[in-house]
């Protein structure tokens, strides 16, 4: 963090369900709640939420869940969007909700919609926090929020203890935050279920957008690649003006939202004061050893 950042405000926003499949992988399958069901994931994720306040003491703080698996604005612009992905078991989405009422009772802000996206309601938090004079670190190791860093943001990959800035973006993919989502376009994310133009990697992706700037420049000038010097560059033309539209399509996809109903106020993000009672009838719930019980009592005294 550079000296300029470390005056400004600083929210964190947490990109909530990869911390949750986290727990789910990674906790073993003993842990069951006051009715019998399983919540591994549940006492993960409250592990790591604990670790994270102790750590960063957050005045400003938001967690953002994903409810949008096959009814994101993506999956009516394209059907195939994610369609790779298996839907979470019911086990899995009864703790879903329960992590929520975890991050809640903690006073820690939950942000979830239907249409959009946990990326995307980070990202609309984000923007709007910027115009109010705030920094931003993104709990996450997703690539997708390298499109999101401004001059002073952070991205940190908790698991792995790294953090970055925007020039971590450059170091990691080749290209700069403003050209994260043309890049994915490009080359695709499997992840996501998106193609990108066939026969174009990561390294060509990279090497077009540092020539050219950006997708639009890059296919209206598609005639000028066949010129460069890459391999296959003729027939990197060809599949650039074969695909052309297919690439604005799968930008669409790639493009984190901006506009995603989040709240505007820097203040509704302020982490709110606890009561501990509500948390005290969520740990006998959840069953929540000794331990977990002191540290949560004492992230809210």
């Amino acid at each position: 963090m550079n000296t300029a950042s470390s005056h400004l405000p600083t929210a964190h926003l947490i990109d909530g369900s990869l911390y949750v499949f986290r727990a789910w992988h990674s906790m073993p399958d003993e842990f069951t709640d006051s009715e019998g069901h399983p919540v591994n994931a549940v006492h993960g994720f409250t592990r790591f939420l604990c670790e994270l306040l102790e750590k960063t003491q957050p005045e400003h703080i938001a967690v953002a869940f994903d409810a949008s698996l096959t009814t994101s604005f993506r999956n009516a612009i394209y059907p195939a969007y994610k369609a790779n992905r298996e839907l979470p078991p019911p086990d899995l989405e009864r703790q879903f909700v329960l992590c929520r009422e975890v991050a809640e009772a903690l006073g820690i802000v939950v942000l979830i919609d239907h249409s959009f996206e946990a990326d995307d309601l980070i990202g609309s938090a984000l923007w709007s926090l910027r115009s109010q004079g705030f920094r931003s670190v993104i709990v996450s190791a997703d690539k997708d929020f390298g499109q999101l860093l401004g001059e002073h943001d952070e991205q940190w990959d908790y698991g792995r203890g790294l953090r970055w800035g925007p020039a971590g973006v450059h170091e990691k993919l080749g290209v700069h935050p403003h050209q994260v989502a043309d890049y994915l376009a490009l080359c695709g994310d499997s992840v996501d279920n998106i193609p990108g133009v066939p026969g174009i990697g990561a390294k060509t992706a990279a090497a077009l957008l540092a020539h050219f700037g950006d997708l639009d420049a890059l296919l209206e000038r598609a005639d000028e690649v066949a010129f460069l010097r890459l391999r296959g560059a003729a027939s990197t033309a060809k599949k650039l003006r074969d695909h052309g539209e297919d690439a604005r399509l799968y930008r669409r996809l790639t493009r984190i939202a901006l506009d995603a109903p989040v709240p505007t106020d820097a203040d509704a993000l302020r982490r709110q004061r606890s009561e501990w009672p509500r948390l005290e009838a969520l740990c006998e719930r959840l069953r929540f050893g000794p331990m977990t019980r002191t540290r949560l009592k004492s992230l809210i005294d």
